[in-house]
């Protein structure tokens, strides 16, 4: 592990102080591209997930599963593959009956790097290390990009992937289940600038809060609300562009983003103040090149950070801990 004890990057926040990065260590490169993570604590235990494939985009994707008694031992708990399909971006989240689940995107290629179709993937494991085979859920060409779980029922966004004209089918939408596998729509979103990935949180009043990507016109991202029953949604944009966008609420209520941050030019993995209506990228992460795709967990006083980045010459899994000053 390699202390970093003093602020790197990083610019004053609102209340005087600024988040510090305290270390970051390399937790995972054994596979040819390692990529696209998320990160959460399970039954006293770390879990890390992610992609590993040839490259960024094509080939048979395979889930790995990390486990760590403690954030700085790691070793290999599960491995999920599907033959003919990319299994990738996957996200972890706690059912109400404690179980963990998985969900990812489940790519077709078909030999190419174009992408031929896709469908979402979960599933469920009782320990971290056993898991369900990957079951497909919604339709042919969703992309259910993260499963929130709030008063026993489970929320994500979902995005089309435009792969043939798709008529009335919206380009984005808020998916809701009772068990992670049936799902019904419950609102739709026509924001324009090619929306694609989305993670949705809630506050401690109920507020939903929405962080999406967009990939067209001015590129900067949609940040929306909603009360129950979060039919009706309204949004903000934000001029800073962000992918792979993550966000979690502090236990004194701020909110700190992650994502892949391409201010200057600069492509790198960082940080951002959140408010409902803004982002401001605070704190860039030892990063480059191709990176980003946080999970991000609140642990011990300090905001743990998984992520990849290709900054030392290999696509590869790190892990961050930052100092996140409280108000």
């Amino acid at each position: 592990m390699v202390l970093l004890p003093w602020l790197i990057w990083g610019a004053l926040t609102a209340w005087g102080a600024a988040p510090q990065l305290m270390s970051v260590q390399k937790i995972w490169d054994q596979g040819a591209h390692n990529a696209f993570t998320d990160l959460i604590r399970f039954q006293g235990r770390w879990y890390c997930c992610f992609r590993e494939a040839e490259a960024h985009v094509g080939g048979d994707g395979r889930l790995r599963i990390l486990e760590s008694p403690d954030g700085e031992q790691w070793k290999s708990a599960a491995r999920l593959a599907e033959t003919g399909i990319d299994l990738r971006d996957p996200k972890l989240s706690i059912t109400p009956e404690g179980q963990l689940m998985l969900v990812a995107g489940g790519s077709v290629y078909r030999g190419t790097k174009q992408l031929q179709g896709a469908q979402p993937r979960v599933a469920f494991s009782n320990n971290g290390r056993d898991w369900s085979p990957p079951r497909q859920v919604l339709e042919d060409g969703e992309w259910l990009w993260r499963v929130t779980w709030h008063e026993g029922r489970a929320y994500g966004v979902s995005y089309h992937v435009a792969l043939q004209p798709s008529g009335s089918r919206p380009r984005l939408q808020l998916f809701r289940s009772a068990n992670g596998t049936d799902w019904q729509s419950i609102a739709a979103f026509t924001l324009t600038g090619f929306p694609n990935e989305a993670t949705l949180r809630f506050q401690r009043d109920g507020t939903a809060l929405m962080l999406v990507r967009r990939d067209a016109g001015d590129q900067g991202g949609w940040i929306g609300s909603s009360r129950p029953p979060y039919a009706d949604w309204k949004f903000a944009p934000t001029p800073v562009r962000i992918g792979g966008p993550n966000f979690i609420e502090l236990p004194d209520g701020t909110l700190v983003a992650g994502g892949r941050d391409y201010a200057a030019g600069k492509v790198t993995c960082a940080l951002f103040e959140m408010t409902p209506e803004s982002l401001k990228p605070v704190l860039a992460l030892p990063s480059g090149g191709d990176c980003s795709y946080p999970g991000l967990v609140w642990h011990d006083g300090l905001l743990w950070v998984s992520y990849y980045s290709s900054h030392e010459g290999k696509s590869s899994i790190y892990l961050a801990k930052v100092k996140w000053p409280l108000r």
